[in-house]
C-alpha cells in the first residue's frame, strides 16, 4: 500500500510547480508483479490531477504576488501561457500533461478563474491519458 502512496505523492509533487518527474517511478513500481498497474495508473493519475488543482488555486489566488521575486513563474512565461489558453480555450486544459507549459496552462487557468467544473474533467483525462499511455507501451516493449 506505501507503494501506491508513493506513486501519488510523486505524481502530485510533480504537476506542482516543483521540478519532478513520476513516469520513473510509475514504471518502476509497475514492474512488481505484486502491484496493480491499474492501481497505480488510478493513483498517478489522481496525484497528478490534484497537483494540477494546486496550481490552479496558485493562479487563482497568488497572482496578486507576481511582482515579488519569490513568485514561481514570471510575467512573461505567465502572459504567453494566458495567450495559448485564449487561443485555444478550455481545450488546451487537456494538456496540462505536458512539462512545463502544462503548469502554466494550469496556472493560467486559475488566473482566468475558470469553474473547476470544466478544468477538473479535461486535466483528468489528459492526464490519465498520458499516464495510460505510458503504462501501456512498457507493456509493448515489454511484451517485444
Amino acid at each position: 500500500m506505501l507503494d501506491y502512496f508513493f506513486v501519488f505523492m510523486v505524481s502530485f509533487l510533480s504537476a506542482t510547480i516543483l521540478p519532478l518527474g513520476s513516469e520513473g517511478l510509475l514504471l518502476y513500481y509497475a514492474n512488481d508483479a505484486l502491484l496493480s498497474v491499474f492501481f497505480l495508473w488510478f493513483w498517478a493519475s489522481l496525484g497528478n490531477t490534484l497537483g494540477g488543482v494546486t496550481n490552479w488555486w496558485l493562479g487563482r489566488y497568488l497572482v496578486r504576488y507576481e511582482h515579488k521575486k519569490w513568485f514561481p513563474v514570471s510575467a512573461n512565461a505567465r502572459q504567453k501561457a494566458e495567450r495559448f489558453f485564449n487561443r485555444y480555450g478550455v481545450w488546451s486544459l487537456l494538456f496540462t500533461w505536458l512539462p512545463v507549459v502544462g503548469d502554466g496552462i494550469a496556472l493560467v487557468s486559475g488566473v482566468l478563474r475558470t469553474p473547476l467544473r470544466y478544468f477538473l474533467p479535461l486535466v483528468l483525462v489528459g492526464k490519465a491519458a498520458r499516464y495510460a499511455l505510458i503504462l501501456w507501451g512498457q507493456h509493448l516493449f515489454l511484451t517485444i
